[in-house]
């Protein structure tokens, strides 16, 4: 802790000299850097949490660029022959991971995840000359409390409402999870029950070598080397596909060449299939961006930024990609997730819904306005057709009003002769209908002759107008101002046919609708047979044929037959198919036109909207790109909020962009990751991060000093809470976005278990070694670090076994994340009250307000 010393007074002729540079708490490793004696405490510990919690920031951003040189090494690849009789020298060459995956999640991710902590513990311990401090383990082990017991809480509760989320990879969960908690136990019993106090190079040597040993269980988990070749391949160890070679043996030579890959491990360079695939889901939603483009005149760069997001959203990342989407959320920098502008979002909402919801949002979005604000009445009927069975003797016609309802009007109303004529077959009608304030709808019947001898189906118009009293600006007519109406004879079942014998449809409408017409009659209930036939299209392929039975109910003149058309890859489409109406039933006949031919066509407007799109997000999809930047693109990200995204950057981008514009600046002069494999901004950002844990530990331990808390509180408290605020979101967005826990609660052991290897072994070692050359002994009084750790280790008991129950039992939903909600809201309140009352003991611990005297 920071030293507490105050004036000393010197003795002589009664005069008291101060020593301006010896003032309480003045004397930390590093801190502070100019003379604070003139300072209030209030100034300074304001001043220092300011500082603290500034540089909290600082870390988080260096460890993104941390965090995109792992992301560089673990994709190193290496070239593997696997034997191909279809190539000429008899096999042929393909990319796969030099680095296993379970391997680059416990060792660099974890350190990358870890590392403030462990540097902070090993910086003091070489600061304090190889004395034991309590900043460094107490982060360590409060660290781990708030990664197991508030993070898992906040995954558990953030999942959505009837969603579950299942960690995949049990094998390796089940050894991490085995290894976080021994890892506690054996800090326990080195400091408490083997050498109490005092740790010997043993004991460092075995802490240390806990975490190779890790790894190599982990590995030899995931990989199973002892399975046989046959059960490796049924259980999905295989990465290289043996299709083709199931009848043939291998030669030695040829099994050689064969790398064996956990299936969960994907290869870095996609094959021409998977390309293809990926190309075609590209495809496929630039052409669903590219409808509703068309719909709602949203630009095509908006509607390339969507279809990323959809993509980015839809891929599986890792628990690294939303540690780096996280820190730059609180930092006000380029987002890894394309940012929709405000005005489309309803857009993008809308392309999420199933297809009842677009077609119902659809018609929201099509009805307008004709009233210009209410100013003006307007009158039009209410259908654009109308039939009517020559039985029923009257037809009815609907006039509505809307828009300006506070004043009577009136309107006129005239049949005009079509193929039916009055008086013949109608009585003609010419009338004023007259509405009253306030009055929306009005009705009026036409009668239709009804005689006995068969005659087909006939029409005649009516007309709506204004009378010349009538017009002026208040009064408009809308858009449907003459109404068909169509006398249908029901003397007869009527005879079937299509109402073209041919038809286009283009593909971008997706679906094509042949319409049906019944004519000369519509007497009674009859149906229709109808089937596809190929011609150059392919059903199955180009579009979904089959057969079907069309029915019309009694009075029904028309209905369609709707028919979906399929995508294609095919830059110039012109193929066809027909459709043929077959037998009918009821009474009812064919007419002349029985057969129709689909033409479906490419729609060039269309394709090149389309064509726009794709190519805009696949400059959108390199631009998320993690390590392909340089120091110019580097630097300019630093400078501009959101990574120059200024259009949807927020209040909170700008003042976040603002804090952090100090560190962006002085980090994007770190190597960028592309270059020599990331090694050099791998080592560059370690050694960062080291100056800046270090600076950190200086603050933490002189606010505590000023507030009187010691550094065991401040440990598990404050700095744990900082180090761990990237993580905290990151898991949250895993959990939301990902399929399974594995890449929010999953790693969370293997975390705290590299925390305890590292973070304690690598400095107690160094210690140890130090001692022994010294002839002293490595002294770790046990005090408020063996009570925290075991209190610790029976909360952490407790939260694995609630995990464990969450899996297995009903009442949770069988999954470690989300479920109902009564028990996930029960489920995250107790890891929450495990973790208030790990932190309160250990306090009060500490403080001496309860005594537990552990060795």
């Amino acid at each position: 802790m920071a030293n507490n010393t105050t004036a000393s007074p010197l003795g002589g002729s009664g005069c008291m000299t101060i020593d301006v540079y010896n003032y309480t708490c003045s004397n930390a490793m590093i801190l502070p850097i100019i003379n604070e004696y003139t300072w209030s405490a209030g100034t300074r510990t304001f001043l220092y949490l300011i500082a603290m919690l500034w540089c909290f920031l600082g870390v988080a951003l260096i460890a993104d660029v941390f965090m995109c040189s792992i992301e560089k090494i673990t994709s190193k690849t290496a070239k593997v022959r696997i034997p191909d009789q279809n190539e000429p020298d008899g096999f042929k060459m393909i990319e796969v991971k030099v680095w296993n995956d379970t391997v680059a999640n416990l060792s660099l991710l974890a350190l990358g995840t870890s590392a403030p902590e462990i540097l902070l513990s090993v910086i003091e311990i070489v600061g304090r000359k190889f004395e034991a401090g309590e900043l460094g383990p107490g982060t360590i082990v409060g660290s781990a409390a708030f990664n197991l017991l508030v993070i898992s809480a906040i995954c558990i509760f953030s999942i959505p409402d009837g969603e579950t989320r299942r960690i995949a990879n049990m094998r390796v969960f089940g050894l991490t999870t085995f290894s976080c908690i021994w890892a506690y136990v054996w800090l326990s019993l080195v400091i408490l029950v083997i050498s109490p106090g005092v740790v010997d190079i043993v004991e460092a040597v075995i802490t240390f070598l806990m975490f190779p040993a890790l790894i190599i269980g982990a590995y030899l988990i995931d990989k199973r080397p002892c399975m046989k070749k046959e059960e490796a391949v049924e259980n999905g160890m295989v990465g290289i596909s043996l299709e083709g070679y199931a009848n043939e043996p291998l030669t030695t030579a040829q099994t050689t060449d064969i790398a064996i890959i956990p299936k969960e491990e994907k290869k870095p360079e996609v094959t021409e299939e998977e390309n293809r695939e990926s190309n075609k889901k590209l495809l496929k939603l630039a052409k669903e961006l590219g409808h509703e483009s068309l719909d709602q005149g949203i630009p095509p760069e908006e509607a390339a930024k969507i279809v990323a997001a959809k993509l980015t959203e839809k891929e599986h990342h890792s628990r690294m990609w939303y540690r780096i989407n996280a820190t730059r959320n609180m930092s006000g920098g380029k987002k890894l997730v394309p940012q929709v502008y405000s005005a489309f979002k309803d857009l993008y909402d809308q392309t999420q819904l199933p297809e009842e919801e677009k077609a119902e949002g659809k018609m929201a979005v099509m009805t307008k306005d004709h009233t210009a604000g209410g100013t003006k009445a307007v009158v039009e009927f209410t259908a654009a057709t109308v039939s009517v069975l020559e039985s029923e003797k009257k037809v009815r016609i609907g006039i509505r009003r809307y828009g300006k309802m506070d004043t009577p009007l009136t309107v006129r109303v005239e049949t005009i002769n079509g193929t039916a004529t009055a008086p013949e077959d109608y009585i003609h009608l010419e009338e004023n209908v007259h509405f009253a304030n306030n009055e929306a709808l009005r009705q009026l019947y036409v009668e239709i002759i009804d005689d006995n001898e068969w005659e087909p189906d006939e029409f005649f118009f009516v007309k709506l107008s204004l009378p010349e009293a009538e017009e002026n600006e208040d009064i408009v007519l809308g858009n449907i101002s003459i109404t068909q109406v169509t006398i249908i004879n029901d003397d007869e079942p009527g005879k079937l046919e299509f109402a073209k014998p041919s038809i286009i449809a283009k593909e971008s409408s997706r679906r094509v609708r042949i319409p049906v017409n019944r004519i000369n009659g519509a007497d009674g209930h009859v149906s229709v047979a109808w089937k596809t036939r190929d011609i150059t299209a392919i059903s199955g392929k180009d579009y979904a044929g089959g057969e079907g039975v069309l029915k019309f109910d009694h009075g029904e003149t028309c209905r369609t037959i709707d028919i979906e058309i399929f995508d294609s890859m095919k830059p110039e489409r012109d193929e066809s198919f027909q459709v043929e109406l077959g037998e009918c039933d009821g009474g009812a006949e064919l007419a002349k036109i029985r057969k129709t031919i689909i033409t479906i066509v490419n729609d060039e407007e269309f394709n090149g909207l389309v064509s726009r799109i794709v190519n805009l997000t696949k400059a959108n999809m390199d631009a998320l790109q993690l390590e392909d930047s340089t120091w110019v693109t580097q630097m300019k990200n630093a400078m501009n909020v959101n990574g120059g995204d200024i259009e949807n950057a927020t209040f909170i981008d700008y003042l976040l962009h603002f804090l952090t514009f100090f560190w962006k600046i002085l980090f994007a002069l770190v190597p960028p990751p592309k270059y020599l494999g990331g090694w050099p901004a791998f080592i560059c950002s370690l050694s960062v991060i080291g100056i800046m844990t270090a600076i950190i530990g200086d603050l933490a331990s002189l606010f505590g000093c000023l507030v009187n808390l010691k550094d065991s509180i401040t440990a598990i408290t404050f700095v744990a809470l900082g180090t761990s605020m990237p993580d905290t979101f990151a898991s949250k967005q895993a959990a939301v976005g990902e399929k399974t826990a594995d890449s929010s609660v999953g790693n969370i052991n293997g975390s705290n278990s590299v925390n305890v290897f590292l973070g304690l072994g690598l400095p107690w070692l160094m210690a140890t070694i130090y001692h022994m050359s010294q002839g002293t002994v490595f002294k770790v009084p046990p005090g408020s670090l063996g009570f925290s750790v075991i209190l610790y280790t029976a909360c952490a008991i407790v939260a694995v076994l609630l995990l464990i129950a969450r899996r297995f039992l009903k009442p949770f939903g069988q999954a470690e994340l989300g479920g109902p909600k009564g028990m996930k809201i029960l489920s995250a309140l107790i890891m929450v009250s495990l973790w208030v009352f790990y932190i309160l003991f250990s306090a009060l611990n500490a403080m001496g307000v309860i005594n537990v005297q552990i060795g």
